[in-house]
């Protein structure tokens, strides 16, 4: 096999195509919101680790679990790469009428990119968090926050991190 891109291959590469039943689809019988998005450094180094923290609150009138997921779009990449990219997610449960905050770390390594190996660039990133994936159009209503963070540095091979 010498064609390793995913182009057409797996729900991540579909273009436009939206998948039938995208990570974390299901029902829930409350409604939640996200508040407070906020990524601790906003400018980091090529291989430093990126704290991410977002409140949750349950806005509806039952005890619920939301499934909170992270997903990294890269800006400007120089190597095709997905849409977004889950990079984290955590199942929290929450009490009617109440939030809590979440602190969730994204590792460098979710920022690596395939070219002749595993490799971290500099450049301009989008971290969306939220209960679906960025730009979902579902039945059910779920926000998706976004924020921006720079990694700067020169590129280098993930094993030299």
């Amino acid at each position: 096999m010498e064609n390793y891109t995913m182009e057409g291959r797996t729900y991540r590469y579909y273009g436009q195509e939206p998948p039938l039943y995208p990570f974390g689809y299901g029902l829930s019988y409350t409604t939640f919101r996200y508040k407070d998005l906020v990524l601790i450094p906003p400018v980091l180094p090529i291989c430093a680790n990126l704290s991410v923290s977002v409140v949750l609150e349950n806005t509806g009138q039952r005890d619920g679990e939301e499934v909170v997921q992270l997903y990294l779009r890269w800006e400007q990449p120089s190597v095709p790469v997905p849409r977004w990219q889950l990079v984290a997610f955590q199942r929290v449960a929450v009490p009617a009428g109440r939030g809590t905050k979440l602190s969730l770390r994204m590792p460098a390594e979710q920022r690596a990119v395939w070219a002749q190996g595993w490799r971290l660039q500099p450049g301009s990133f989008t971290l969306f968090a939220g209960g679906q994936q960025p730009e979902q159009q579902l039945r059910v209503p779920s926000e998706v926050l976004s924020a921006q963070f720079t990694v700067t540095g020169t590129a280098r091979p993930l094993r030299e991190c």
